[in-house]
């Protein structure tokens, strides 16, 4: 694995993972003006299922970040699970 494919892999799931916590912030604002608007017809669940949908993805985000991580270490000749990252 290249630097440069792991490198714009990164950028790639960085890019991705701010796009989606944007749609969940605009998902979050469109409910907020829809609860406004509409009242108790509100579709409270729909828009809890949209909801756990972007978190599922986020997931998904931080699982291929990590999955990533692990491959660059193992590449490196380090064990993913034993390496510590510094307090500072």
């Amino acid at each position: 694995m290249s630097d440069s494919a792991v490198g714009e892999a990164r950028r790639a799931l960085a890019r991705l993972r701010r796009a989606v916590e944007k749609a969940d912030r605009e998902l979050e604002g469109v409910a907020g003006a829809l609860r406004h608007a509409e009242g108790s017809e509100f579709p409270e669940e729909a828009f809890d299922d949209g909801a756990a949908h972007v978190r599922a993805v986020l997931d998904f985000i931080d699982e291929q970040s990590e999955r990533l991580a692990e491959k660059v270490l193992h590449a490196g000749g380090l064990e993913p699970g034993r390496v510590r990252r510094s307090a500072g």
